[in-house]
């Protein structure tokens, strides 16, 4: 049995991840796996990406990876004209600044996707957004010929996403779709207590178990989470 702990856009909330990983460990996992957008916006880029190497983790390179390491900072500035977006520039800027030339380097040369073979001899994908475009999420709210489009024609047993903020399982044929929510940007409703997601996958030669969870982060303690 190999057990993977499944993560994705983290945007460098170093408190979030933590809480995922101290909530993870007890119950054990041999791989992490994170399907991108590792550091931006959040307030720790650099100490996220630590953390990330120091678990040696899988990572595909997500939207705002690939935009920190290889935008010019003068278009974004330039691209700027509101407040808001202002102070997302600034905010790129910084977030540059923090992780310095060598993790931007490491952040340009992330793959786009990266296949795993599970104990039973299926693939695993995992990736951003989706197989065919890693810009383009799988949304819970697809329906089938959409969802089959953004598959494409090279698909895995087992699809393991983000980007959409939104986790959720699906079956589509023989292939099962895993998007895996946010550690650092799960949607906030109502002002609600923020929460990061994560899914546990388990691999046997029988086959894989999918555990998704919910951390609260102002109480570390793992709520169950919808598998549809």
């Amino acid at each position: 049995m190999r057990r993977y702990l499944c993560i994705s856009d983290v945007h460098g909330d170093l408190d979030a991840l933590r809480a995922v990983l101290a909530t993870a460990e007890k119950r054990g996992f041999h791989e992490l796996l994170v399907a991108g957008d590792l550091c931006f916006p959040g307030p720790e880029p650099l100490e996220t990406f630590r953390l990330l190497s120091h678990h040696q983790a899988i990572c595909v390179q997500g939207v705002t990876d690939a935009a920190l390491a290889v935008m010019s900072p003068s278009k974004v500035d330039e691209a700027a004209h509101d407040d808001a977006q202002r102070a997302v520039a600034a905010r790129f800027q910084a977030a540059r600044a923090q992780v310095g030339q060598l993790v931007l380097e490491r952040l340009r040369r992330l793959p786009s996707h990266h296949r795993i073979t599970l104990e039973d001899g299926r693939d695993l994908l995992l990736v951003h957004g989706s197989p065919e475009d890693p810009t383009e999420p799988i949304t819970h709210d697809l329906d089938d010929e959409e969802l089959s489009a953004l598959i494409g024609d090279d698909p895995a047993d087992v699809i393991v996403c983000g980007m959409s903020h939104v986790p959720f399982v699906r079956e589509l044929d023989a292939i099962t779709i895993v998007n895996v929510g946010s550690v650092g940007a799960a949607p906030n409703h109502d002002g609600g207590p923020r929460v990061a997601h994560a899914t546990f996958i388990e691999s046997t030669a029988l086959g894989i178990t999918i555990d998704p969870f919910v951390v609260p982060l102002d109480d570390p303690k793992p709520v169950e989470a919808s598998a549809g």
